[in-house]
């Protein structure tokens, strides 16, 4: 009964930010419960991630090789993914980028092309997405967020004010459509090792002082992101709404 509940054979799903990283991470994830995907990336990796993704799982998955930062090409991407996959049942938000420059240096053209991408376009992907899952009275969508959703960061406002954005409109889509069969909610990575973070990485005192406050005493993975995906696009989290959790080793509770 409870292997039932985590059970996505025949679910179908659309990922962003798949060809690496935290994106990829989950994407398996669902991949490896027997969900269908189509995963998008901004590059012509994803195709190889595709193919690395099926030979590993056995499941059926198809790359999109897109530009999310234009409202044009996310509406194409969306329309393609829905005629590949014939519906969609979850869909994973999980692409952005960083740009990092002091708060009173920051150019405004970074901050259009951060808000654009890392929450304008979360807006454009929950709503199509949540006009088909309407109809079918059921539907899981998974935004991914950030620690910055809760604090201000340093020498990232757009980031910290569009992460910020997303917690909130998840909140938002889920008072709407929690009562119709829709479950929104967001994941908060902490500290993760991936390549949008190599700035801080390479930061050999912000590392140490970022470890230090980590009480699992490491960075995450993304192979720390598969439960939480699991749970969130399956029926076992039919009763969660409008939430943003943490996975973060223990940093939000230091």
């Amino acid at each position: 009964m409870v292997q039932a509940m985590f059970d996505l054979t025949g679910r179908k799903a659309l990922v962003t930010g798949a060809s690496r990283g935290l994106g990829y991470g989950m994407a398996e994830a669902l991949l490896e419960a027997g969900a269908e995907a189509v995963i998008v990336g901004s590059s012509d990796r994803v195709h190889s991630a595709a193919n690395e993704l099926a030979q590993s799982t056995g499941g059926k998955v198809h790359p999109i090789q897109t530009d999310l930062g234009k409202r044009d090409q996310l509406r194409q991407c969306f329309n393609d993914a829905l005629e590949v996959l014939g519906t969609l049942d979850i869909l994973v938000v999980c692409h952005g980028i960083q740009r990092r420059s002091p708060a009173e240096q920051f150019p405004l053209e970074q901050w259009d092309e951060v808000i654009e991408v890392n929450l304008s376009s979360v807006f454009m992907l929950d709503q199509l997405a949540g006009q088909i899952m309407l109809q079918k009275g059921k539907g899981k969508i998974i935004n991914v967020a950030s620690l910055l959703s809760f604090s201000g960061g340093i020498t990232v406002p757009a980031y910290a004010a569009a992460k910020a954005g997303v917690s909130r409109l998840t909140m938002s889509f889920a008072n709407e459509w929690a009562g119709r069969g829709i479950n929104v909610n967001a994941i908060a990575p902490g500290y993760m090792d991936t390549d949008l973070n190599t700035a801080l990485k390479s930061d050999t005192s912000r590392y140490q002082a970022i470890t230090s406050r980590i009480p699992a005493g490491r960075w995450g993975t993304a192979d720390d992101m598969k439960g939480i995906t699991l749970l969130l696009a399956s029926d076992a989290s039919d009763y969660i709404n409008g939430v943003t959790i943490p996975v973060d080793g223990g940093w939000m509770g230091r």
